[in-house]
């Protein structure tokens, strides 16, 4: 038996946004690698890491997108404010590479919260969550059988 190319339930799609300079990457490295970085090199183009929790007894792969403070993902900006009560709340120190998984887990528990309470809709593009992928091996390692007359 094959190992399942898919171990998780949903993928849940973070974009860091902010000013270049101030530790998007930074705080990228933190979750992925799981290693505190002070000082990271500045991001040209995009970064990107994957990372697979647990969320509510659901695998859950979170996709985090490091923006380089580019300026056409301001439409998903947060003030300040919004940012500062947030750490407030949640007893964050991202600054110094405190609870930034717990940060990260935080979020993902609200947002399984949303999808299990209707209040987010996996079918719009624009919510940044997706379900397993169809068709692919299940949990288990049990493959779902192919469609009559289908190449996939």
């Amino acid at each position: 038996m094959t190992a399942a190319p898919y171990n998780y339930s949903y993928i849940f799609k973070y974009i860091i946004i902010g000013d270049m300079g101030v530790g998007k990457s930074c705080l990228l490295h933190q979750f992925t690698e799981k290693k505190f970085m002070a000082d990271c090199p500045h991001t040209i183009g995009v970064e990107f890491g994957t990372r697979i929790m647990e969320v509510n007894g659901q695998k859950v792969k979170l996709q985090i997108w490091d923006t380089a403070g580019q300026e056409r993902f301001r439409a998903r900006d947060v003030t300040y404010e919004e940012a500062k009560q947030f750490a407030d709340e949640n007893g964050t120190g991202l600054h110094l590479g405190e609870n930034v998984e717990e940060a990260f887990l935080e979020a993902a528990k609200r947002i399984y919260q949303n999808i299990q309470d209707g209040s987010l809709d996996l079918n719009a593009a624009e919510s940044g969550v997706q379900h397993k992928p169809a068709n692919q091996t299940r949990l288990n390692g049990d493959a779902t059988p192919p469609k009559e007359n289908c190449s996939c």
